[in-house]
Protein backbone atom coordinates (compact mmCIF):
# COMPACT_ATOMS: atom_id res chain seq x y z
CA UNK A 1 0.00 0.00 0.00
CA UNK A 2 2.01 2.69 0.79
CA UNK A 3 4.68 1.80 -2.08
CA UNK A 4 1.79 2.49 -4.54
CA UNK A 5 -0.04 5.55 -3.00
CA UNK A 6 3.03 7.38 -1.36
CA UNK A 7 3.91 8.76 -4.32
CA UNK A 8 0.59 10.72 -4.77
CA UNK A 9 0.01 11.06 -1.10
CA UNK A 10 2.62 11.56 0.71
CA UNK A 11 1.77 14.16 3.51
CA UNK A 12 -1.23 11.17 4.61
CA UNK A 13 1.03 8.43 4.03
CA UNK A 14 3.74 9.80 6.48
CA UNK A 15 1.08 10.86 8.75
CA UNK A 16 -0.35 7.11 8.80
CA UNK A 17 3.07 5.53 9.36
CA UNK A 18 3.72 8.32 12.60
CA UNK A 19 0.04 7.79 13.63
CA UNK A 20 -0.58 4.24 12.99
CA UNK A 21 -1.07 3.29 16.72
CA UNK A 22 -3.78 5.72 17.03
CA UNK A 23 -5.91 4.92 13.87
CA UNK A 24 -6.11 1.77 14.79
CA UNK A 25 -6.94 2.12 18.38
CA UNK A 26 -10.41 0.73 17.81
CA UNK A 27 -9.49 -3.13 17.49
CA UNK A 28 -8.85 -2.85 21.12
CA UNK A 29 -12.48 -2.93 21.76
CA UNK A 30 -14.91 -5.46 21.47
CA UNK A 31 -15.33 -6.25 17.40
CA UNK A 32 -19.04 -5.48 17.60
CA UNK A 33 -18.51 -2.43 18.21
CA UNK A 34 -15.53 -1.84 15.49
CA UNK A 35 -18.23 0.08 13.14
CA UNK A 36 -19.48 2.68 15.73
CA UNK A 37 -16.06 3.31 16.75
CA UNK A 38 -14.09 4.12 13.63
CA UNK A 39 -16.39 5.50 11.77
CA UNK A 40 -16.93 10.07 11.76
CA UNK A 41 -20.55 9.32 10.33
CA UNK A 42 -22.02 10.88 13.52
CA UNK A 43 -19.76 13.79 14.43
CA UNK A 44 -20.42 14.46 9.70
CA UNK A 45 -24.21 14.19 10.17
CA UNK A 46 -23.79 16.86 13.18
CA UNK A 47 -21.66 19.20 11.39
CA UNK A 48 -24.60 18.97 8.42
CA UNK A 49 -27.10 19.68 10.84
CA UNK A 50 -25.05 22.71 12.14
CA UNK A 51 -24.41 24.15 8.46
CA UNK A 52 -27.65 23.78 7.68
CA UNK A 53 -28.84 25.38 10.62
CA UNK A 54 -26.57 28.82 10.39
CA UNK A 55 -26.05 29.20 6.85
CA UNK A 56 -29.25 30.82 5.91
CA UNK A 57 -28.23 33.34 8.62
CA UNK A 58 -25.46 34.83 6.77
CA UNK A 59 -24.46 36.91 9.12
CA UNK A 60 -25.14 36.94 13.25
CA UNK A 61 -24.45 39.97 15.24
CA UNK A 62 -21.86 38.55 17.57
CA UNK A 63 -20.35 35.22 18.99
CA UNK A 64 -22.81 34.55 21.55
CA UNK A 65 -25.54 34.64 18.97
CA UNK A 66 -23.54 31.58 16.78
CA UNK A 67 -22.54 29.69 20.18
CA UNK A 68 -26.38 30.04 21.28
CA UNK A 69 -27.34 28.25 18.25
CA UNK A 70 -24.46 25.80 18.30
CA UNK A 71 -25.99 24.98 21.96
CA UNK A 72 -29.46 24.81 20.87
CA UNK A 73 -28.83 22.62 18.14
CA UNK A 74 -26.49 20.21 20.09
CA UNK A 75 -29.21 20.25 22.74
CA UNK A 76 -32.02 19.01 20.21
CA UNK A 77 -29.76 16.79 18.30
CA UNK A 78 -28.67 14.85 21.93
CA UNK A 79 -32.29 14.82 22.71
CA UNK A 80 -33.53 12.95 19.60
CA UNK A 81 -30.28 10.74 19.96
CA UNK A 82 -30.23 9.73 23.30
CA UNK A 83 -32.58 6.94 23.87
CA UNK A 84 -31.05 4.97 20.80
CA UNK A 85 -29.29 2.26 21.03
CA UNK A 86 -25.85 2.40 19.30
CA UNK A 87 -25.45 -0.74 17.14
CA UNK A 88 -22.82 -3.10 18.67
CA UNK A 89 -23.53 -1.65 22.38
CA UNK A 90 -26.46 -3.35 23.07
CA UNK A 91 -25.12 -6.76 23.11
CA UNK A 92 -24.54 -8.65 26.81
CA UNK A 93 -20.74 -9.88 25.63
CA UNK A 94 -20.32 -6.63 24.73
CA UNK A 95 -21.43 -5.14 28.25
CA UNK A 96 -18.77 -7.93 29.84
CA UNK A 97 -15.93 -7.22 27.89
CA UNK A 98 -15.96 -3.35 28.36
CA UNK A 99 -16.33 -4.33 32.23
CA UNK A 100 -13.24 -6.42 31.87
CA UNK A 101 -11.66 -3.61 29.92
CA UNK A 102 -12.34 -1.27 32.68
CA UNK A 103 -11.55 -3.44 35.69
CA UNK A 104 -8.11 -4.12 33.96
CA UNK A 105 -7.45 -0.08 33.40
CA UNK A 106 -8.53 0.69 36.84
CA UNK A 107 -8.89 -2.01 38.69
CA UNK A 108 -11.74 -3.02 39.03
CA UNK A 109 -12.78 0.11 40.84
Amino acid sequence: MKDKWKKLYPKEIKSWEEQLTTLLTFYKFPPLTWPAIYTSNPIERMNKELRKRLKPMNSLTNIEATEKIINLQALDYNEKWCGRAIRGFVYVDTKVDFEKMYSERYGGQ
